[in-house]
């Protein structure tokens, strides 16, 4: 008899089945069980009693009579099933699911004209001579006095050619070389194409040839951007060598920008944490923590004035994450803005590409040059993008999600169960402790997000309670690992996945593992769940323009659901009587904190407009100067 996998889910119904994950389960592990044990698997895979009841604590479902078990088992056979088929495939990371997720609700369009942003430098006209821009500043005395300088502060100073694209190159280059071994920040030196660039840079700069706000300035790339001649190794174990024939989409937009790329940086592998196969990545404002991800090197390489710019990634937090542990400021943009053709796929409905800079203004200038479809990436939205860092911030209306700031609820309360054992009693105590360090960190970190909202006041902001929807977002975030788990499925069947450097249970060899019980109709159900925390999260900026959060919490999952745009900013240092952080970061715990590390706060504004955000951010920034704050490093 033939059987796929329609007559399995067939018989499963006959046999009074309704959970939709039972089929999957048990298909999984029938397969599995082949597999391990080296049966020719041309060969129906044997499905026994023991595996159905296996499959049915899992899904939730049954007991089933042996009667019921028996008549199942005698219509499971399976020849060249559809599962198989595709997996001969062998397809790579770089192809898309045939489905396109667009965040914006049908009846809300977004004007499709793209406007040139970089108003105050379209004006200035080289012509072959020198011309200094509109507040150029002087040349230091040492080259080095600017590793800390804004883009808006080099481009002017580039543009006016008082200083050279290559003498920065070079600074820059120096300073990734000095403090690499300290912070573990740069996987690849991209030191020739560097030079070469900015060689003509300074060459067309001289013949009047401006480009931009971005011309003849040093950058870095996250390593999952593919960049010609060089390896792309999603900082993962089994990836070292790992190379593309062709530059990602947003390489060759600031390439055609003129920006110098002068490095690519870690990423914890396959975009998880700091962790990468060379070891992890440091903060600068502490190196014995590390720099969190996933978005690590990146974020340490700006914040320690190694690069003038970064581009990071965000799928769950992996560019508000760093951004917040190393005091940068980070641009998640809205979801479809800007193209991900040539970056490594985790969630096809969730991975974003943003800048990582030293300010709002920067990440605008930024987005400038990489927004925009480029007719590879079906996701991207032909939306308007226009910076105007003279934006009237007055005439916003500007909200904040009440609930994150109001005190926090009373400590649960974790009894002995009755007759527990000492083990159990340890394992209890450990979670008490860890809680209640945990609770201290917030508590204090508190008082920083409230300083927020009085400062705000204090610039006449007349601030609007909001409440995000109550949705189940955290029971959503399943899409993104099936998602991963598709995209890495070769990964984990040919058991590469021990390559990575982390195994533990929450780490993506087990995460991809898990994910692969996660049945289709969920899979759906999820995402139609998610079409109403679109249209809803999507009214909330009918009422309001910008909407004020702490960086953490249930407003981080939502909006990367949603796909609407995050401004990650600095917010001041922790003072010397902040909680202690551990003796050494484990990389389980975001939250650590310590003396002189910095904290953020987040902006969040209507799909597409990106823009509005950054202007917004930037009149944040010019009140408070977090953002001109940086390490010591020597």
């Amino acid at each position: 008899m033939t059987f796929d996998r329609r007559r399995f889910l067939s018989a499963s119904t006959l046999a009074g089945v309704s959970s939709t994950l039972f089929p999957g389960v048990l298909y999984t592990l029938s397969i599995q069980a082949q597999e391990a044990s080296g049966t020719d698997q041309s060969k129906p895979p044997q499905i026994t009693p023991e595996m159905i009841d296996q499959a049915a604590i899992l899904a939730g479902i049954g007991p089933f009579t042996a009667e019921q078990k028996q008549m199942m088992i005698d219509s499971l056979v399976n020849v060249n099933g559809s599962m198989k088929a595709i997996r001969k495939l062998n397809i790579p990371n770089s192809v898309a699911p045939a489905f396109v997720f667009h965040p914006q609700p049908a009846a809300k369009p977004v004007p499709s004209t793209k406007t040139d942003s970089s108003k105050e430098f379209d004006r200035i006209e080289l012509g072959g001579g020198l011309l200094t821009p509109p507040s150029a500043p002087d040349r230091p005395s040492q080259i080095e006095d600017l590793a800390f300088a804004s883009v808006n502060e080099l481009a002017k100073l580039v543009a006016a050619r008082k200083i050279t694209s290559l003498e920065l190159t070079k600074m820059y280059l120096t300073r990734l070389k000095r403090y690499d071994s300290k912070l573990h920040f740069v996987v690849t030196l991209t030191e020739d194409r560097a030079l070469k660039q900015a060689a003509q840079a300074d060459a067309e700069i001289a013949a009047g040839k401006y480009r931009g706000p971005l011309h003849g300035i040093p950058w870095g790339a996250k390593d999952l951007l593919a960049v010609k001649g060089y390896p792309t190794t999603w900082g993962a174990g089994g990836f070292e060598h790992q190379s593309f024939d062709e530059d990602a989409t947003v390489v060759q937009r600031l390439d055609a920008a003129g920006a110098i790329l002068i490095a690519k940086f870690t990423l914890g592998a396959l975009a998880m944490g700091d962790k990468w196969f060379g070891g992890q990545t440091r903060n600068p404002w502490n190196p014995k923590q590390g720099s969190s991800g996933s978005s690590a090197g990146s974020a340490s390489a700006v914040s320690a004035g190694c690069v003038a710019f970064a581009i990071g990634s965000e799928t769950l937090g992996s560019i508000a994450s760093p951004s917040t542990r190393c005091g940068v400021s980070g641009l998640r943009p809205s979801f479809g803005l800007v193209p991900r053709t040539g970056a490594m796929a985790l969630s096809w409905t969730m991975d974003k590409l943003g800048p990582i800079t030293r300010s709002a203004e920067d990440c605008a200038l930024v987005l400038d040059a990489i927004h925009g479809p480029d007719g590879k990436d079906t996701s991207v939205y032909p939306a308007a993008y226009f910076w105007d860092p003279n934006l009237d911030w007055k005439t916003l209306r500007i909200g904040y999600i009440k609930s994150a700031f109001d005190p926090p609820k009373p400590p649960t309360q974790h009894e002995p169960k009755p007759n527990e054992t000492p083990e159990e009693k340890k394992k209890r105590e450990e979670m008490i402790a860890s809680m209640t360090v945990n609770r201290a960190r917030r508590d204090y970190d508190r008082k920083y997000d409230l300083a927020t909202l009085d400062k705000l006041r204090s610039m006449g902001i007349n601030l609007i309670p909001v409440e995000l929807p109550d949705l189940p977002y955290n029971a959503m975030t399943p899409m993104l690992e099936a998602e991963a788990a598709a995209a890495f499925d070769d990964l984990t069947r040919s058991g590469r996945d021990k390559l990575l450097t982390e195994q533990s249970a929450d780490d993506w060899p087990n995460t991809f593992r898990i994910a692969r019980f996660y049945p289709a109709v969920e899979y759906v159900q999820a995402a139609r769940a998610r079409t109403l925390a679109c249209q809803q999260v999507s009214a909330l900026f009918e009422k309001v323009d910008i909407i004020v959060a702490p960086t953490s919490g249930l407003q981080l999952v939502a909006t990367n659901l949603t796909g609407h745009p995050a401004l990650i900013v600095p917010n001041g240092l922790r003072g010397i009587d902040a909680p202690h952080p551990p003796k050494e970061d484990s990389g389980e715990n975001d939250n650590i904190g310590g003396p002189n590390t910095p904290v953020s706060i987040t902006f969040l504004a209507g799909l597409y407009q990106d823009a509005k955000l950054a202007a917004f951010g930037h009149a944040y920034q010019e009140a408070t100067g977090f953002h001109k704050l940086h390490p010591k490093l020597d």
